[in-house]
């Protein structure tokens, strides 16, 4: 038979009963074989419950319990801990990185899914759910890094736009999600913009309201492989965001701006007015009074207030950005190719934000963009989608 095991309380009422028994005059040993127990057994109990009483053990109880409880919190806190130091540093803000992280935390720590899942707030559920998605993902996933890779600095929205000139039925959240999947990334430098402000408060700009209303033209420098300096005279179109003209060479002066000007004027007309900066080049006598003869205004930004003239700086960043910044020129006929080569997909293929995410003259320039080969497999779709209307000539 096994030996029967005590609670507290009766062994404390057992070693009070050997009290007695002794007071009344009979010996330990008769009164421990009264108990029904040991004198080995006695004395251990004696040793850990002498001297208490039922309450007492009661509370030790209670206290020993408490005691247990807390060791398990702290255990767990600190496995806890250690699960989310495992996981990853940073947030876990979708359900497939937390899914690849408790694979890891169940790999490493050798914890329960059950255990990792509720330290890192996913449902069992969704950990064990399979994502399957769509059938034609993975081509879509091609095509954007295709886009991605061959156009370095545009973001997921026009990489979106691209896809669907290519044939794509798609959205922006669709492409958005897969390329935070791919872990794709353009960095963003956002310079400070002013303004500028009259005395009484109001704010002073001449805003382009039509086509050909408002040009802007400025100079570029860069460097060809050997060192030599070439400079670039950018002209653009305020309104439509079109880019006229992009002279390359390696001087540029007061007469290779009327030089340029005068074939604009002849292709597309007079713009009321011409927006530069200071430059000598440009405020050169022989320039105001051509370009006034022509019947245009000129229109000069207040010196070392590069934001007056920000279309024209903002198209110089993205040339900047996009082109040069990437390219070696080992000649200048090399650079004069690659920059007309790269105007042309400026105005006739490269999404526009400020346009609907349009390219700023499709009419101007038909791309001779290849389809991609799984845009190509796919059935036309059942209507077009909507798009931002281009402004309003007038």
């Amino acid at each position: 038979m096994g030996t029967k095991k005590h609670r507290p309380e009766e062994v404390v009422a057992k070693l009070r009963q050997v009290d007695v028994l002794v007071s009344q005059g009979q010996s330990v040993a008769d009164a421990i074989r009264a108990i029904g127990v040991t004198e080995v057994t006695y004395y251990r109990w004696r040793k850990e419950f002498g001297g208490l009483k039922s309450d007492q053990v009661r509370r030790m109880k209670e206290l020993e319990t408490e005691n247990q409880r807390l060791r398990k919190a702290i255990a767990d806190l600190t496995l806890d801990k250690l699960i989310l130091q495992e996981a990853a540093p940073g947030k876990l803000l979708s359900p497939a990185r937390r899914r690849a992280c408790i694979e890891h935390v169940r790999t490493v720590l050798r914890v329960s899914e059950r255990r990792a899942c509720r330290a890192l707030g996913q449902h069992r559920s969704t950990q064990r759910k399979v994502p399957r998605g769509r059938d034609d993902e993975a081509a879509l996933l091609a095509d954007l890094i295709a886009l991605a890779r061959r156009y370095g600095r545009y973001g997921y929205r026009k990489i979106a736009a691209l896809l669907r000139t290519t044939g794509w039925w798609v959205n922006d959240k669709r492409v958005e999600r897969l390329w935070r999947q791919e872990g794709l990334k353009v960095p963003a430098r956002q310079p400070k913009k002013g303004r500028l402000w009259d005395g009484d408060g109001s704010c002073l700009r001449l805003r382009p309201e039509h086509r050909d209303h408002v040009w802007s033209y400025d100079f570029v420098e860069a460097r060809t492989h050997d060192g030599r300096k070439f400079r670039m005279l950018n002209v653009i179109d305020e309104f439509t965001r079109e880019c006229l003209a992009i002279r390359v060479a390696r001087k540029l002066k007061a007469a290779d701006v009327i030089d340029v000007l005068s074939d604009l004027f002849i292709l597309r007309g007079v713009p009321a007015h011409v927006r530069s900066d200071n430059g000598p080049e440009f405020i050169a006598t022989s320039v105001q009074k051509w370009i006034t003869a022509m019947g245009a205004k000129t229109a000069y930004i207040t010196p070392g207030s590069p934001w007056e003239n920000g279309y024209i700086e903002s198209f110089n960043a993205r040339l900047r950005d996009e082109l040069l910044n990437g390219e070696i020129f080992y000649s200048l006929r090399e650079a004069q190719i690659l920059i007309e080569s790269w105007k042309r997909h400026y105005n006739g293929v490269r999404p526009h934000a400020s346009l609907g995410y349009r390219p700023p003259a499709p009419e101007v320039f038909v791309p001779a963009l290849t389809a991609w080969p799984a845009a190509l497999a796919r059935p036309a779709p059942p209507a077009k989608l909507p798009v931002v209307d281009r402004p309003t000539v007038h």
